[in-house]
């Protein structure tokens, strides 16, 4: 993590002073449990509740750098400012118990401000969409033009992948939601399936069903399949916006403010910059999907080769990815559209983006769909080339005459009828 892409509420939430605090809720919380099944003294958990410790993270660090062993060093130093109460912490717990369980409560908070942050980006791609639902443009392939369709409608199918993105992080974020208190190897040798579950209940999450010694990696690699495909999604919006932006294009772009620079050489360049810096920040975030699939294939009931990845990934993907939202929200919101150009782009073929509506014509009047085919392409090269304008050119084609007059060519060059169901398809991109 480093500051220019870190919003603060992750750096708070993956300081190691955050890490410490739910070190101690979670040995707290399975005190408590223990208390309730008669293995601990009663009050325990609650006496040192009552001493409002204030864990030091540099002493940690201090006594981990002579035990080699985080959860070590929290325990010491835990036993150091608590005293005789805190030697029933930790009873018939392993590290992985205190580990995988914090580690669930800060993913599920992390995808908690992340899904929260989603919805925003949806709330500004549906504003615009609707506002733009009757912006007619030209619709492009290979990046070249095809038929047309409206800027409401291409911001509707960002919008809905948005959407099913914000759907993979809340069902990602279900699966882990998990954590464990099962001891050494996950049988439960000196605590039980009971204490375990009333001690995560506390803490909102719920039992692994086999743990062994950890948490399934599965769980997490899901997470940050869930990231990457949003981190995904909003690069393809940036894509497009940096096309949009374009001198040749200018159909749209970023917000320019008052006193921004494009150049530290040109005057006269306005950049899209956040839309590249967005390209950039979504291979960060797909960078954790590999390690994290890495991650599932440990030896036996476990061992640590996860944890150090983990440790950097965790931060790194969930901070840059919701760094990534706020930007492209004020992306959508700030985006300056060009109405009048959108336009002129659309009319710069001439019509040309309707010849599938002539040749589907030719073929309701009874020719073979190749062969009508060739009696718009040969007319349509002909525009394209500047020997004519298309729709001349097909009323000079005495083998079109045959099937279509006049009025029924007309026809085929109406931009409403081709745009007639953009309304529904925004509002099905909204609905849904």
């Amino acid at each position: 993590m480093i500051p220019r892409y870190s919003p603060k509420e992750f750096v708070s939430l993956w300081s190691d002073q955050t890490r410490f605090d739910i070190w101690l809720e979670v040995e707290l919380s399975a005190c408590e449990a223990m208390e309730s099944a008669e293995l601990v003294p009663s009050g325990t958990a609650q006496s040192i509740r009552d001493m409002k410790l204030k864990l030091n993270a540099d002493k940690i660090s201090e006594i981990e750098r002579e035990t080699r062993h985080d959860v070590i060093a929290f325990l010491t130093h835990v036993e150091e400012l608590a005293g005789p109460p805190a030697r029933w912490l930790h009873r018939g717990m392993t590290s992985s118990d205190v580990l995988d369980t914090s580690f669930a409560i800060q993913l599920t908070r992390a995808a908690d401000q992340l899904i929260e942050r989603t919805d925003k980006l949806v709330k500004a791609l549906e504003l615009r969409a609707r506002e733009h639902v009757r912006t007619p443009m030209i619709g492009r392939s290979h990046a070249i033009h095809a038929e047309p369709l409206t800027f409401g409608v291409v911001l509707a199918g960002h919008l809905a992948e948005i959407k099913r993105g914000r759907s993979r992080l809340i069902d990602a974020r279900a699966e882990i939601a998990v954590g464990k208190i099962a001891g050494a190897v996950g049988t439960y040798a000196h605590l039980s399936p009971e204490i375990e579950a009333a001690t995560l209940i506390k803490l909102g999450l719920t039992a692994e069903t086999v743990s062994t010694q950890v948490v399934a990696r599965d769980r997490h690699a899901a997470f940050f399949c869930a990231m990457g495909l949003l981190a995904s999604g909003i690069e393809r919006f940036s894509i497009n916006v940096r096309h949009w932006q374009r001198n040749e294009v200018g159909e749209a772009e970023e917000k320019f403010s008052k006193g921004q620079k494009g150049s530290s050489a040109m005057p006269h360049k306005r950049n899209p910059i956040l839309s590249e810096n967005l390209c950039g920040l979504a291979r960060v975030v797909r960078a954790a999907v590999t390690p994290a699939f890495e991650n599932i294939a440990l030896w036996h009931e476990r061992d640590i080769s996860h944890s150090s990845v983990e440790r950097m990934m965790a931060p790194d993907a969930t901070a840059t990815l919701a760094f990534m939202l706020d930007r492209v929200t004020l992306v959508v919101e700030g985006l300056v559209v060009y109405p009048e150009k959108l336009k002129k782009n659309l009319d710069m073929s001439g019509g040309l983006y309707f010849s599938e509506a002539i040749m589907l014509a030719l073929v309701g009047k009874g020719i073979a769909r190749q062969a009508a085919y060739v009696l718009v392409q040969r007319n349509a090269m002909k525009a394209f080339h500047g020997e004519g304008e298309f729709r001349a050119l097909l009323g000079d084609d005495a083998a079109i005459g045959e099937h279509l007059d006049a009025g029924e060519l007309d026809r085929c060059f109406d931009l409403e009828h081709a745009l007639r169901y953009a309304d529904a398809i925004v509002d099905r991109a909204c609905r849904e």
